[in-house]
């Protein structure tokens, strides 16, 4: 079974707090569903499908579909950590072409930033993940393990912490546009590199901000989203992907969007080529460059050239990236940036981007994520969408 053309996003919503001492990570939820459901013109009494990952307090969707006072036929928990939203785009699609919803409602919400949680502690023993015993002992941090990719692509293709710097400097050229942004400032090259180091070769502006807040989505069968009155953003191709240490044969220069993005292309029928704007999962600078690659942008260990020279910067350069400034600079609610990536490519085809960074004509977006940790285990999925 295909999801391509089964399904649209019919409402989209960004939380615009970046820091949220007052509220608790429920009450973000609800608030996102609400904005993105009077997005789509629709209510809570509407929505029959309900989807949400590790961030959702207490017992998921069971407790949050209680909090919201949800009528649901349909609950889906997936959680592929920062990606899982993306999936649940998918994931959502297939639910209404088989007939398990009609309405399908996605949220994510967090508060690390309040709750003072970021990448440079030392990551906790786990409960009985298999993994923790051996790798615990070792101190492994979020920073470090991104950087220990990073540091394998330099050695392995000779990519530059210069290079890695281009994708933060694009960053910033779009979230001089965004309000909401927690750094407006536009950084240059020499800014990136001069800043602290954090996990060599990974300085601090090559790290994603740490924000509270949330976001939502809405998806639809296409029958009801042409009732609607928003513009349709309609579901073509959608992948997902996986990488763990593989008996120890482990590439670090090599993220799962390999596999993802593939998949994406394919159900779509389009080609890299034909994107007109990428929404792509910027927890790191190294982050964006393995996934360009992977995808199919350009050739492996070619992304430290294809990013460099403004080349990710909205009316610049061929590929325009996170116009809303990305995790890099605008938000990463709950460390977990995926929803974010589906929203701005959502306001891209809608042509509600700023229109500083509005890409002309937009009608093909890909919106991509990794979710857990990229020099260990992660998850990768990534969406083709169109414009109706």
């Amino acid at each position: 079974m295909t999801i391509k053309d089964r399904a649209c996003i019919v409402g989209a919503y960004e939380h615009p707090t970046r820091r949220a001492p007052d509220r608790s990570v429920a009450q973000l939820h609800a608030e996102s569903a609400a904005g993105a459901l009077a997005d789509a013109g629709l209510t809570k009494a509407d929505v029959d499908g309900y989807f949400c990952a590790g961030d959702a307090p207490g017992l998921g969707p069971l407790a949050m579909a209680d909090y919201m006072n949800l009528r649901l036929r349909h609950l889906d928990s997936t959680d592929l950590g920062g990606a899982s939203y993306i999936a649940h785009v998918a994931h959502a699609a297939a639910a209404i072409a088989l007939g398990r919803c009609t309405v399908a409602l996605i949220t994510l919400a967090g508060r690390p930033r309040s709750e003072g949680h970021s990448g440079t502690a030392a990551r906790p023993v786990i409960g009985n993940a298999p993994d923790s015993p051996w790798e615990a002992p070792f101190g492994p941090t979020t920073v470090n393990l991104y950087a220990l990719c990073a540091k394998r692509h330099m050695h392995a293709f000779g990519t530059t912490s210069e290079q890695l710097a281009w994708i933060k400097v694009a960053a910033s050229h779009h979230a001089r546009h965004n309000p909401d942004a927690m750094l407006r400032d536009v950084v240059t090259v020499a800014d990136v590199v001069g800043s602290p180091m954090l996990a060599d070769p990974l300085h601090r502006l090559d790290c994603c901000v740490v924000s509270d807040g949330g976001g939502a989505l809405v998806v639809t069968r296409p029958e009801i989203a042409r009732d609607l009155k928003r513009p349709r953003v309609r579901v073509l191709g959608a992948g997902e992907g996986h990488k763990g240490q593989d008996g120890g044969a482990v590439d670090l220069t090599v993220s799962a969007a390999r596999w993802s993005g593939p998949a994406a292309f394919a159900e779509a029928g389009v080609a890299p080529a034909d994107i007109k704007y990428a929404s792509v999962y910027d927890s790191f600078t190294i982050t964006v460059l393995m996934q360009l690659e992977d995808l199919g942008f350009c050739e492996k260990g070619a992304g430290g050239r294809f990013v460099a020279d403004g080349n990710l910067i909205a009316g610049h350069g061929r590929l325009p990236f996170n116009t809303d400034g990305g995790g890099l600079c605008n938000n990463h609610p709950a460390n977990r940036g995926g929803i974010t990536k589906v929203i701005e490519a959502v306001r891209q085809l809608r042509g509600e981007a700023h229109p500083a960074v509005q890409v002309p004509n937009c009608d093909l977006a890909l919106a991509t994520g990794i979710g857990g940790l990229l020099g260990s285990r992660h998850g990768a999925a990534t969406l083709v969408l169109g414009r109706e």
